[in-house]
């Protein structure tokens, strides 16, 4: 195991340490703060049997061994209140700039280990990290929102190291195997606990595994570009192929991608791949991705996924790190370790309320079908900067634009925290065709 964390009892944090980052700054917009419920976490092993074993592959003999392949989960769901437990610390390391060496850190939380359920069945979110990232420093999104009544499943994918001859073709590989296994394990495993309702599923990915939850979703993948993965290994599933459906997901109603990789002169989708995804999509990234870029990546995808109704949600000027928490203090140190979490223009606690603040509302509008969220997606000036305030003594200083009565400032921002953004949307085409 290339990359570690565990997660055990909070004592005696100091009073900034103890701010997670699933609770929002007082500049987040309004769909961003916490919901109504407690957070529970929980941690569960799947197994899929007699899987390649890429790590394995002997080149010489072009052979790949085949071996269990164990997968632990992540589960955040919505707790019953009042249970007086001490919330945990997450503990975790990234590989640092000399490949094969890791920093350490801790995360504060505000989840109770095992907590008791609320009750009810809630919607099933699937969470794929970034390549050598873990499930916990993407806690902003799967704390805050269970605290909203979804449960959020994060697979910890077990990337190997940068030192490892498979650092990209396994990840390439086992992200959308990984990613369908899981999220149809936990329908049925979920349901039977009575925890979750299978029928509202969605899926969210960052970074490399935001073109996981892309292919999960139905994205077909590029016969030529698979051919990257050694023992043709990837072939049984691009679009197409004999084994394409055991990667789908079940029951889609949302897909979620932030920073998405998967593009570039040698996209893995090809000309057509993009139009296999129905579920309606959205994408976030910066436009000034050093890592994917933009141009190859997010708005590419945008533009190709024809058959979905889309948003893409551009952060003018930030870069790749807008997926995972703030830098934990320990990260702070060295720019290798603080890039990790920080956009060099970007705030990050900035970026992370805005982001749940719009996936909120995509997520409530199309898995819960909440029509009262459209307004925060729908109609809204694409350049956010160009929203206006009707009248000055309209609300108080920090009050929320209700986007209405010549209010034309995002819904749910406050007077002049509406910069820097931007927010397209395409309709499917098998709907009307029009677009924004």
């Amino acid at each position: 195991m290339f990359l570690f964390f565990f997660i055990g009892l909070t004592a005696g944090v100091d009073a900034f340490a103890a701010v997670p980052p699933s609770q929002p700054e007082v500049d987040a917009p309004e769909l961003a703060r916490l919901g109504p419920c407690g957070v529970g976490v929980r941690t569960i092993t799947l197994v899929q049997h007699d899987q390649a074993d890429l790590i394995a592959f002997d080149p010489r003999l072009h052979v790949t061994p085949q071996a269990d392949r164990v997968l632990t989960v992540d589960i955040w769901y919505p707790a019953a209140a009042g249970q007086g437990a001490a919330t945990e610390d997450y503990r975790a390391s990234l590989e640092s700039e000399k490949p094969g060496t890791y920093a350490k850190f801790s995360i504060p939380s505000l989840s109770v280990r095992d907590a008791r359920p609320a009750g009810g069945r809630h919607p099933l979110v699937v969470v794929s990290h970034g390549r050598r990232n873990a499930t916990v420093l993407l806690s902003w999104l799967t704390e805050n929102l269970a605290s909203k009544g979804y449960v959020v499943a994060a697979i910890r994918h077990e990337d190997p190291s940068d030192v490892s001859p498979f650092w990209f073709t396994q990840p390439l590989l086992r992200r959308p195997l990984d990613i369908g296994f899981v999220a149809d394990r936990l329908q049925n495993l979920l349901a039977t606990e009575g925890l979750v309702d299978p029928q509202r599923t969605a899926l969210i990915g960052y970074s490399m595994g935001g073109y996981g939850v892309l292919a999960a979703a139905g994205a077909g993948i590029d016969p030529a570009a698979a051919k990257q993965v050694p023992g043709d290994l990837l072939l049984p599933y691009v679009a197409g192929g004999p084994l394409r459906d055991t990667i789908l997901v079940r029951n889609l109603k949302a897909v979620i991608a932030l920073a998405p990789s998967g593009g570039g002169p040698t996209s893995l989708w090809g000309e057509q791949g993009l139009r296999g995804i129905r579920a309606p999509l959205l994408l976030i990234a910066g436009d000034r991705d050093h890592t994917i870029d933009y141009a190859h990546g997010a708005r590419a995808f945008f533009e190709g996924a024809t058959e979905a109704h889309r948003y893409l949600l551009t952060f003018k000027g930030a870069g790749h790190a807008i997926g995972l928490n703030n830098a934990p203090e320990a990260m702070r140190g060295k720019l290798w370790d603080l890039s990790w979490f920080e956009d060099p223009v970007w705030r990050k606690e900035r970026i992370i309320g805005v982001n749940l603040h719009v996936i909120t509302a995509f997520l409530d509008r199309y898995v819960k079908d909440d029509l009262t969220r459209a307004p925060y997606l729908d109609g809204l000036v694409p350049e956010a900067s160009s929203g206006e305030w009707a009248a000055s003594g309209v609300g108080g200083f920090d009050a929320y634009s209700t986007g209405a009565n010549g209010i034309t400032v995002w819904r749910g921002f406050q007077r002049n925290y509406a910069e820097g953004l931007q927010l397209l949307q395409r309709q499917a085409r098998v709907d009307t065709g029009s677009s924004q």
